[in-house]
């Protein structure tokens, strides 16, 4: 009885190993992740992607080096919007739609929050990029 009380307190104390996705080589950020770019390598961290899906064809936030672990973090959507681009911006609420040009204050893809300057106004908004391009701000905001 001892020796199971001994052995289930070192399995305890060694939690077995799982999979997560590393670079195979340094990626540059801004650099769309391919296939040959993920492997698969034993080891556990938290945050750490397991799924090669989640990866392909997402973009390097931040440098990647080799036979690092991939977090959720360091990828994103591709960017759709350049730092100073002139996007839409538009407001909407219920049936109230307002559409203005406006100045990307940064890089974004679909989805993510984006500091936009009103070309009219000046004001700065945040908002959320659309698939189509545009960056919404108000009530109805996120995609």
């Amino acid at each position: 009885m001892r020796a199971l009380a001994l052995l289930a307190a070192l399995l305890a104390a060694f939690p077995a190993t799982a999979e997560m996705l590393v670079a195979t080589r340094t990626i540059r950020g801004q650099t769309i992740l391919g296939p040959g770019d993920i492997a698969v390598a034993e080891g556990t961290m938290p945050g750490a992607l397991t799924d090669p899906a989640e990866a392909v064809g997402q973009e390097a936030r931040v440098n990647l080096y080799a036979g690092r672990p991939i977090r959720s973090g360091d990828i994103g959507p591709p960017a759709i919007i350049e730092r100073n681009q002139i996007v839409t911006l538009i407001y909407r609420n219920g049936v109230v739609k307002i559409a203005a040009e406006a100045r990307s204050l940064g890089r974004a893809g679909v989805g993510d929050a984006l500091k936009v300057m009103n070309l009219a106004s000046r004001a700065t908004v945040t908002g959320y990029v659309m698939p189509d391009g545009t960056v919404t701000v108000g009530a109805q905001a996120r995609p």
